[in-house]
């Protein structure tokens, strides 16, 4: 199903809390938790929207700029981190299936290693969702979430 419109549960403001494993890739299983800010726009007539997700107690932010590809009907997320000012490439691309559920998709490398990294949006309501951020090591069998992200949408 064609729609331009599926980033549009996020726009307007937001809070989060953040869950990032301690170290990826190395079978570590201890996670940390911080708070995350954010505020999303709707950009470009629907094309596209663009969101900054501010760490306040990380001290970094980072952005993520989504643009709509009609013909394809795929979305495709960049994110750049105030880290290192560098728009990460190549974008998440993928789309909505009729669940509702987001699932983008990307070649990467991680610390040298090709790897594959999953982003998911699901649980997606008028005030919540859910995003979560996995790597594989072997072309997609198996699956590391490192990063999860539970949005509660600000009064």
């Amino acid at each position: 199903m064609k729609n331009d419109n599926n980033f549009d549960f996020l726009v307007g403001d937001w809070t989060s809390q953040q869950r990032r494993l301690r170290e990826v890739l190395t079978g570590c299983d201890e996670w940390y938790e911080f708070p995350g800010v954010h505020r999303c726009y709707r950009v470009l007539d629907g094309a596209g929207s663009f969101d900054e997700a501010v760490f306040p107690t990380q001290g970094f932010s980072g952005v993520t700029l989504r643009l709509y590809d009609r013909e394809r009907d795929e979305w495709s997320l960049y994110w750049a981190s105030s880290r290192n000012g560098i728009l990460a490439m190549p974008p998440q691309v993928g789309r909505f299936d009729d669940t509702g559920v987001g699932t983008f998709l990307a070649d990467d490398v991680y610390n040298g290693q090709p790897i594959k990294v999953s982003y998911i949006w699901s649980d997606i309501t008028e005030t919540s969702a859910h995003w979560e951020q996995a790597f594989s090591t072997d072309g997609g069998l198996t699956w590391e979430t490192n990063w999860t992200a539970d949005f509660q949408r600000a009064a």
